[in-house]
């Protein structure tokens, strides 16, 4: 009889697609990309996009930023409290910094971002995190920079360590505008006669279909900073299998699809501003998530952040390769259902 607190393995489905091609700020490489998901026509299609981008000379795929956030609450007296508390805390960047870098080998703030309501003080802290995506090193330090701010202020008071604005695993606008994780671009240049061989369809009839759907259709909807098709199927597949916290894809999916019809070519990128993936910690103990890892490229001996930032642009790639088979599918009517009927259901 098994314990009641006893740790369970759960199995789920998981292919490895491609080879995707990638090149970019991390380099050259060319991998298979493990998709763990239930939904399993995700499969065939990804690798459709991961085929006929690498017959295009591939995907580059760029990370601009990166840095992990936690935002600490404080309560101040009054509003002039407050405002002295904001004047505090923006001349003290040099010892913030420094009582960050004590919390962990690879913690370093980053970046200060302070809104006030009333008399209340919301402080988000950006943090590099090494190869870790962050939750836990950002908590330790926010926690510990919060406790030193309060001993400096003891006029104000602990509201909590996390405030909402970081804004974790909640769809927002902050974390489009300020990021949250890596912000990573991923583009590909299609000539026509590749769109047509293997996505069926016109570089016209996609970039149409990608104004009218994921941007007019996601504005009228009310989403949030978003316009996309399904970045949320890959990132989730792709997180289930190289052990990320799967529940970050909230924030991750917030991002955009650019698809232009430019003389011959199609060209085609994501933005994903709010991309949270690690090679260590929490999760990637596991054998099959190592297994996963190794395969990738993404334990190997690099500086801090390397291999976090070569995940980083994997997953990108694997996104844009999703997005780019489901827009051409929907270009042709009837061509979606069928083919989940026929990958699903057996026809």
């Amino acid at each position: 009889m098994k314990k009641r607190d006893e740790v369970e393995t759960a199995a789920l489905p998981m292919r490895k697609v491609g080879p995707v091609q990638v090149t970019g700020s991390e380099g050259a490489m060319e991998v298979r990309v493990p998709l763990a998901t239930f939904e399993t026509p995700l499969w065939p299609s990804v690798e459709r996009g991961a085929r006929v981008t690498a017959h295009a000379g591939g995907i580059c795929a760029t990370v601009f930023d990166e840095g992990m956030t936690r935002s600490v609450l404080v309560e101040a007296p009054d509003a002039p409290a407050a405002l002295d508390l904001v004047r505090f805390v923006k001349a003290q960047r040099r010892a913030l910094e420094d009582r960050a870098a004590g919390t962990s080998r690879f913690a370093r703030l980053k970046e200060v971002h302070i809104e006030v309501v009333g008399r209340l003080v919301w402080i988000r802290f950006a943090f590099d995190t090494g190869d870790a995506a962050g939750h836990n090193m950002t908590t330790r330090a926010a926690d510990a920079l919060l406790a030193w701010i309060l001993e400096q202020r003891p006029e104000c008071a602990y509201g909590s360590v996390s405030g909402n604005l970081c804004c974790d695993k909640k769809a927002s606008a902050v974390n489009g505008l300020l990021g949250r994780g890596k912000r990573v671009v991923a583009e590909t240049r299609i000539p026509r006669r590749l769109v047509e061989r293997f996505l069926h369809t016109t570089p016209e009839k996609i970039a149409e279909l990608n104004v009218r759907k994921n941007w007019m259709g996601t504005v009228l909807a009310g989403g949030v900073r978003s316009a996309n098709a399904h970045f949320a199927n890959m990132l989730l597949a792709f997180y289930l299998a190289t052990g990320q916290d799967a529940a970050n894809i909230v924030e991750g999916s917030q991002g955009f699809t650019m698809a232009e019809a430019e003389g011959e070519e199609l060209v085609f990128s994501v933005t994903l501003p709010n991309l949270i993936v690690g090679t260590v910690g929490n999760g990637k103990g596991l054998p099959f998530v190592e297994e996963n890892l190794r395969g990738l490229g993404c334990l190997e001996p690099r500086e801090p952040g390397a291999n976090a930032r070569r995940l980083a642009v994997i997953c990108a790639a694997a996104v844009l390769c999703g997005e780019l088979s489901l827009l051409a599918a929907q270009t042709n009517p009837g061509e979606l259902m069928a083919a989940h009927l026929t990958l699903e259901r057996g026809g």
